[in-house]
């Protein structure tokens, strides 16, 4: 995992989440790869020197955009909410978990769902997406055998299924617009385990 971002104010005015922020920003109208340091410092109205200041490395930018993402989803595994109750209840804790964080760090969410494995980092972060799945389809297959979800699903291809709708979020949901945070979690939830749970 990577070090959390020390908050610290820069030189130009700007602290490391603010300087990270943007560049996620740019990455994402860009793309990672088509982005040089040269454009981030530009769209900061910095020098490159100052820029590296902040950060070591366009990659440091990028792993550290990742891990914000990524320990966002993992928290909402580990939170005492996703170990309490049946596995339904649990499973239910972790969509709705995980929806929060997407709005949450909606940009950081964009920039890890666009990542191919092009670089060690990216397959790192990649290695991150597959182990959260994995641990999401263990919770499928607990409330399969208690018989609080559906058995005739495969429990990986519900998990796949569930998260590409949540996922999918992030083309279409803006923060501020008229559906509320909330809202969306309770719908997700709703449309997911309504589906899934026996009748």
């Amino acid at each position: 995992m990577v070090d959390p971002i020390p908050v610290r104010r820069g030189r130009p005015g700007y602290d490391r989440a603010q300087v990270l922020a943007i560049a996620v920003a740019l990455f994402n109208e860009q793309g990672y790869d088509a982005t040089s340091v040269a454009d981030v410092a530009a769209r900061l109205s910095l020098s490159k020197s100052a820029l590296y200041h902040h950060f070591d490395s366009k990659e440091q930018l990028l792993a550290l955009a990742l891990d914000e993402a990524l320990s966002g989803l993992e928290g909402v595994l580990d939170a005492p909410a996703a170990s309490a109750g049946s596995a339904a209840e649990r499973l239910a804790a972790v969509l709705h978990g995980a929806v929060a964080v997407l709005v949450d760090r909606l940009p950081y969410v964009t920039l890890l769902l666009r990542v191919r494995g092009n670089s060690v980092i990216e397959r790192t972060a990649l290695d991150r997406r597959r182990a959260f799945d994995h641990r999401v389809t263990a919770l499928v297959e607990e409330a399969q055998r208690d018989g609080l979800v559906r058995d005739d699903l495969d429990g990986a291809v519900a998990t796949r299924l569930v998260f590409g709708m949540v996922n999918s979020l992030v083309e279409w949901y803006r923060p501020g617009g008229p559906v509320d945070a909330e809202r969306l979690a309770h719908d997700v939830v709703a449309v997911s385990l309504d589906g899934m749970r026996t009748r």
